[in-house]
């Protein structure tokens, strides 16, 4: 493909044939600041760009307009700056958004400067500072006098007093040859359509975050579309969960508050530049500070909302497969899973329990099972929960689509095709209307019954994509596309802790906000070594983001070469089970059976491995209420603890479990790789060994037993130390702890050494 080299196509879409009529202002120096109300109004003049091609120049025959950018603060270390070019400004109520109790509007006030305005909080931190002129585009009009030049606008964000995010004022070789704009809008056919913003990234700035990125750590030289898709694997630059919100190794943040599509190009399309574009006329830019990359993501989650935490079951093993088709089957795979003793807390029932597979009706199949809620409470007794599959799309043959229709419940499709994925091959009918509250309502009254008759967890599977030529009640297309994922959640998370009492669901897509009902999973990888790579840097991404805890389909979702008839092989199918025993839940699922028995020729040690994460359960509990309550997620990129080593920001197959865990999983059937031990003391987990960091290993070769593993000196590991079959076997009073110090001599030798038998 032939690159472009232009700013106004690779970031602006001008080639677009619909943006033919297209026109740009640009934000110059402000002409006038004003306190109001504990918040600063600045006036900003926008100048039109000067002629309908790639050059990018102000007009001088077109009188500027005015836009008012707000300046607001919250608490010590977060600045909200907004312009809303539709005159709408948004406020501080949004779905998105769920401020913490500790987190308060702080009052601004506003000092002249000699070369502009100070903007400082009620202690006196400057939190903002605005240039009102610029003596550039005087000394450049001296060296190219028959140039238009203009004084673009000059500011700089200090969203905790500290550390400063410059606007990107001169980001060109020339003033209509452009990299990127500092601030601006697009205006299509005379109406506001997109707004862009650029800010400064240094020499060897990271950047990390904005959802679920099947990406390298370092986000830096990437240009990304935030529009949630199916992305059909782990291995693409397709995203089911993108986030408005980066990280950057300053260390802050920026958040984007919208659901609207946003392209952000990390110091990519310019090298000097952290920008993006917003498709809807309104910039609403969050600058988190903090001091440490965590603080940062803490204050993230006090604007949008913290994690809630899950219930002790959940920790357990989750057995599944695409599908149990049968009561008879699942109480099989029940029975077997007790009689050789591989613990287990929840069976999953996938697409397979509805009169017809796939054709989704919120009603288990009469024939195959007859008595659902006798069914359901026999496995109870046995120790088991039960997960239920369903998706949001209803297809043309359910008999619940023509009243859906009828009562707006459902999009309402306005031109021929749709853009929502259904593998199921049935014809697709419309998606819930989640902006409907009355679609919500009827929704949930689908759900309570299964919930009633003691299902426990309901998949809110896909959610990425709906019909993009469809009518919605509460919002267009176009601003729901993102949000979907959200208000989709939403819905079935509370009716499941309205009901059942615990708040969970297990999901695939996400947006803003999406982390406050948990549990997500990675989505449709392969059964290779690259799809579990792939899943892996997913969670790095997505802890990064906001999310506390996060799963993967152990051994992968789908084969290769063969969708349904390609299993994963043996050591894939171990190590696999390695990460997932240290990853905040655990999920075996895919298109293939997944139970250990299927795999017998290490059975033997896939169920010395299970018994090893049960006796981990009160150490995740433990962490887990962290995660709720902090900016740590349970699986942790190296950088959440050694954010100032430009290592940890290189290194995206290592991952932190907890605070105490370090984790160095295998992913190739050699069985050997490179190890890197940060700054600190260490304990190698099978051996006792003591070693010092930072260090690189090389070519640390690992039976099938055994991955690396290395626990933080000092540390004391909390550790369930009987054999049970699921969590509710467990007396929490019995719980024992692991000294991580010259007492430890391995976990063989430990108080949990016999019960797991690694």
């Amino acid at each position: 493909m032939k690159q472009r080299n232009c700013f106004a196509f690779d970031m602006l879409d001008f080639d677009c044939p619909d943006a033919e009529n297209d026109t740009v202002w640009f934000a110059c120096a402000p002409s006038e600041a004003r306190e109001d109300n504990g918040q600063i109004i600045v006036d900003v003049p926008f100048k039109l760009r000067k002629q309908q091609d790639t050059s990018l120049v102000p007009d001088p025959n077109v009188p500027s307009q005015i836009h008012q950018l707000h300046v607001r603060a919250y608490g010590s270390e977060i600045v909200r700056l907004t312009v809303a070019f539709d005159d709408e400004l948004p406020g501080d109520e949004s779905d998105m958004i769920e401020w913490h109790t500790s987190l308060k509007p702080e009052p601004l006030s506003l000092e002249t400067t000699a070369d502009g305005w100070a903007i400082s909080d009620r202690k006196g931190v400057i939190r903002m500072l605005i240039s009102s002129a610029s003596s550039l585009a005087t000394k450049l009009k001296s060296l190219r006098p028959n140039e238009d030049q203009f004084d673009g606008f000059e500011a700089s964000m200090l969203p905790d007093g500290n550390v400063a995010v410059p606007f990107m004022t001169t980001d060109y070789f020339a003033q209509n040859m452009r990299e990127s704009i500092h601030m601006g809008l697009v205006v299509r056919d005379g109406r506001p359509q997109r707004a862009v913003f650029s800010l400064h990234a240094r020499p060897g700035e990271c950047f990390a975050g904005t959802g679920e990125r099947f990406a390298k750590m370092d986000l830096s030289g990437r240009t990304l579309t935030l529009e949630n898709a199916d992305a059909v694997g782990v291995n693409n630059r397709r995203c089911y969960k993108n986030m408005p919100f980066y990280v950057s190794n300053r260390p802050y943040g920026l958040m984007l508050h919208t659901s609207a599509h946003v392209r952000l190009s990390l110091a990519d399309i310019s090298t000097r530049a952290a920008q993006g574009t917003i498709d809807e006329p309104i910039l609403d830019m969050f600058f988190i500070g903090g001091k440490s990359l965590e603080r940062v993501i803490y204050n993230f989650r006090r604007i949008t909302g913290f994690p809630r935490n899950v219930p002790i079951w959940s920790y357990g093993m989750w057995m599944g497969r695409m599908t149990y088709e049968s009561e008879k089957q699942v109480r099989e795979v029940a029975g077997r899973l007790r009689k050789e003793e591989f613990p287990c807390d929840v069976l999953h029932i996938d697409t397979g329990w509805f009169t017809k597979d796939w054709v989704c009706e919120w009603e288990f199949s009469k024939e195959r099972f007859p008595d659902p809620e006798n069914f359901i409470g026999d496995l109870r007794k046995a120790g088991f929960r039960v997960s239920l599959w369903q998706n949001p799309n209803l297809t043309t043959g359910n008999k619940l689509l023509p009243a859906a229709r009828a009562n707006r419940y459902i999009s309402q499709r306005t031109t021929a095709g749709q853009s929502a994925s259904d593998f199921g091959k049935e014809d697709y009918g419309g998606a819930i209307d989640f902006s409907n509250p009355e679609a919500v309502k009827w929704y949930q009254g689908l759900l309570a019954p299964l919930l009633n008759m003691g299902a426990s967890a309901i998949k809110a599977d896909f959610g990425e994509q709906i019909d993009l030529n469809a009518d919605y009640v509460g919002l267009p297309a176009a601003l729901l596309h993102n949000r979907y994922a959200l208000l989709y959640q939403k819905a079935v998370f509370e009716i499941t802790k309205r009901i059942t009492g615990d708040g969970i669901i297990w999901a695939r897509s996400a947006w803003l906000g999406s982390q406050r009902y948990p549990i997500h999973w990675g989505g449709d990888s392969a059964c290779t070594w690259d799809g579990l790579a792939g899943d892996i840097r997913g969670g790095l991404h997505i802890g990064l983001s906001g999310f506390a805890f996060w799963s993967h389909d152990i051994a992968g979702f789908h084969g290769i070469p063969y969708y349904m008839g390609s299993r994963p092989s043996n050591d894939l199918y171990m190590r696999w089970t390695q990460v997932g025993v240290f990853t905040s839940h655990m999920r075996y699922h895919g298109a293939q059976p997944r139970e250990p028995y299927e795999y017998p020729e290490v059975a033997a040690t896939i169920r010395k491995w299970l018994r090893l994460r049960y006796a981990l359960i009160p150490y995740l509990v433990e962490q887990g209420n962290k995660a709720t309550e902090t900016g740590f997620p349970v699986l942790r990129a190296l950088v959440f603890h050694h954010e100032k080593d430009p290592a940890c920001w290189q290194i995206d197959d290592q991952f932190y479990f907890g605070d105490n865990l370090l984790v160095a999983p295998v992913l190739n059937q050699e069985g050997k790789r490179d190890v890197y031990l940060p700054e600190g003391t260490w304990r190698d987990f099978w051996t006792g060994k003591k070693i010092k960091g930072p260090i690189l290993l090389r070519d640390v070769k690992s039976p099938l037993e055994h991955i690396p593993v290395y626990a933080v000196e000092g540390a004391s590991i909390p550790v369930y130390p009987l054999p049970v079959l699921c969590t509710d076997d467990m007396d929490m009073k019995k719980v024992r702890k692991l000294k991580m110090d010259a007492t430890y001599a391995g976990l063989s030798k430990s108080i949990i050494g016999k019960l797991v038998g690694l």
